[in-house]
């Protein structure tokens, strides 16, 4: 029979995850946490079958080569620079804290401090796939929240990036002295010819030919291309340059990332990306050996410390002492409480040069098998405190006045730039960014008070007009220019807060027209009386939307549909003129 362990290989590490993956998920851990435990049930320190690690190691390189290219893929200067106020210092203050933790830790424990740095430096970077899915579990990522978390995580990345490029050199010039210099001086001349060569001769050669590619409208040869830019450019960066091919993966990816295709391009890469990281996992599982964890129970216990301390409270700390909201801080802290694929890609390349011994390996999947089943509870109690951290007096103050000190930094920028607003929108929650995106559509640049100053800045980074403060405030109603807007829109939930603001704006503009949404129907006299010209009720929206989306699981007829729920709404609508008379009479 001809040698078959390619395929055994690919069909025991798969069928493996998909059993305990599913175990994983029905115990509400993530799918991660299943396949790194495959990889230890088929490894060689593990009674029972045992996967062909070589093979698997060569597969687990393809993982990470796409795991990269998908990075690059959805990598954008322009989105890291809208949170860098947070990201940059935040992710540098944070890496610095975690690295000397682990230096000191493993100095403890006998181990070098070269070799305690890497791990240090393996242990700060958290997984880019457990994070969005923490922020998609809990509807964070479009968020402004959200944004600095993945702009934090993007910032590490690259790090990390930095780090497995300098890694080869320091370990040829392990000496130390002129010569380790002189081979990091020639990897750094290496690399930044690569980016050179990829980002500007690359920039027009890849979308130009992606682009004739998809007009021949071959899926499978797009798909195909698409694969070819991922694994060529990594071996090509690896071979001539010396460069990781991880790196390699991530700059092809930041190309093809340019290109008017690249949407399809990521779509095509996806399936592949999971299959090719579920494989990466499960080799990482099998490189786990549990009786070096038994040999050294201190350094284990430490590195968990470290992951679901250390980091989540340096993140905070901070997040809150630049300024930032205490959500955006909570959030930050709470899902970058883990480590994943780019510690184990670090760990791994670390033990091969010799620079980090076999037992930083098993202790770091140890630890990403620990913090990523955590972290879903993790993230959810950390947002859970917010109400009990806010009632803290020292605490309030302090984020007060971070919250005063960047609002009015980002007042006067804006005061710079102001235009007169065809609108002004108030609130950019769901709703507040519904409005806005339609008015923009129709020409319209409306001016946004939000009190939310991660949002305000985010906004202003993106060319948006927007004011951080109260609405119901005089002072910020003119700043925002209501005298010469047309329409003021009031989208936050408060029934309160926007009578107050309504209240405001009418005795400064009292001809505006104003929009607002309120809870309830029987809260529509109220309203009216402050100045509310049109008005709607989230509880009558509701009705409608239920009833909307009941004939449409029945199959109803569009038009029937149409025609119900303006029955609906008409229905509702003069049980508020009558209740209104009643009380009148």
């Amino acid at each position: 029979m001809h040698d078959i362990s390619l395929i055994t290989t690919i069909a025991l590490g798969l069928s493996t995850a998909l059993v305990f993956g599913m175990l994983a998920k029905r115990l509400g851990l993530s799918p991660i946490v299943g396949y790194l435990v495959a990889g230890v049930a088929i490894g060689p320190h593990t009674p029972g079958f045992v996967g062909d690690a070589n093979i698997a190691a060569q597969l687990a390189e393809i993982g990470v080569i796409l795991l990269m290219f998908g990075v690059g893929l959805h990598f954008s200067l322009k989105d890291l620079i809208a949170v860098r106020s947070i990201a940059i210092p935040g992710a540098l203050g944070q890496s610095t804290a975690a690295t000397l933790a682990c230096t000191g830790l493993a100095v403890a424990v006998g181990w070098s401090w070269q070799s305690g740095l890497i791990l240090g430096i393996a242990v700060s970077v958290a997984s880019t796939v457990v994070l969005l899915r923490a922020l998609m579990d809990h509807g964070s990522v479009d968020t402004p929240e959200g944004h600095a978390a993945v702009g934090w995580l993007v910032v590490e990345d690259i790090i990390t990036v930095l780090v497995l490029v300098l890694l080869p050199p320091l370990a040829e010039g392990g000496g130390g002295g002129a010569d380790l210099w002189q081979t990091m001086g020639l990897a750094m001349l290496k690399l930044a010819v690569l980016t050179v060569i990829i980002l500007l001769a690359g920039a027009r050669f890849v979308p130009w030919l992606l682009l004739r590619v998809a007009r021949l409208r071959s899926r499978e040869l797009f798909t195909l291309a698409v694969l070819v830019m991922a694994i060529c450019v990594a071996t090509v960066s690896y071979v001539a340059f010396g460069a990781s091919m991880a790196l390699g993966a991530f700059l092809g990816g930041m190309v093809v990332g340019q290109s008017k295709v690249s949407d399809q391009a990521a779509a095509d890469v996806l399936p592949m990306r999971n299959a090719f990281a579920v494989l990466f996992f499960v080799a990482v599982g099998m490189l786990l050996d549990y009786r070096t964890l038994l040999e050294s129970p201190l350094l284990i216990v430490g590195v968990l410390a470290i992951i679901l301390i250390v980091k989540p409270l340096a993140a905070l700390v901070i997040a809150i002492v630049s300024g930032h909201s205490l959500r955006t801080a909570l959030t930050v802290a709470g899902g970058l409480a883990q480590i994943g694929e780019f510690s184990f890609i670090l760990g791994d390349m670390a033990k091969s040069l010799g620079l980090m011994p076999g037992a930083g390996s098993n202790v770091l999947v140890a630890g990403a098998i620990v913090s990523i089943s955590l972290n879903p509870l993790i993230f959810r109690r950390m947002l859970a405190l917010e109400p009990r951290l806010q009632s803290w007096p020292w605490l309030a103050r302090l984020l007060a006045r971070g919250n005063q000190r960047r609002g009015a930094e980002a007042n006067e920028l804006a005061a710079a730039t102001m235009q007169d607003p065809g609108a002004i929108v108030v609130g950019y929650g769901p709703v507040g960014q519904t409005f806005t995106r339609l008015l923009s559509e129709f020409g319209i640049n409306p001016t946004i008070i939000e009190t939310n100053v991660d949002a305000v800045l985010e906004l202003q980074q993106r060319g948006q007009q927007a004011l951080f403060g109260d609405a119901s405030r005089p002072d910020i109603l003119k700043a925002a220019g209501i005298t010469s807007a047309a329409y003021l829109v009031v989208t936050i939930p408060q029934a309160e807060v926007s009578l107050r603001i309504i209240q405001a704006a009418r005795e400064i503009a009292p001809v505006i027209r104003v929009l607002t949404r309120a809870a309830y129907i029987n809260q529509h006299e109220a309203f009216a009386e402050a100045g509310a010209a049109i008005i709607r009720f989230d509880e009558a929206e509701s009705a409608a939307a239920l009833a909307e989306a009941l004939l449409q699981d029945i199959d109803a007829p569009a038009d029937r549909i149409e025609a119900m729920v303006k029955a609906v709404r008409k229905e509702l609508a003069p049980r508020t003129r009558q209740k209104l008379a009643s009380q009148a009479s």
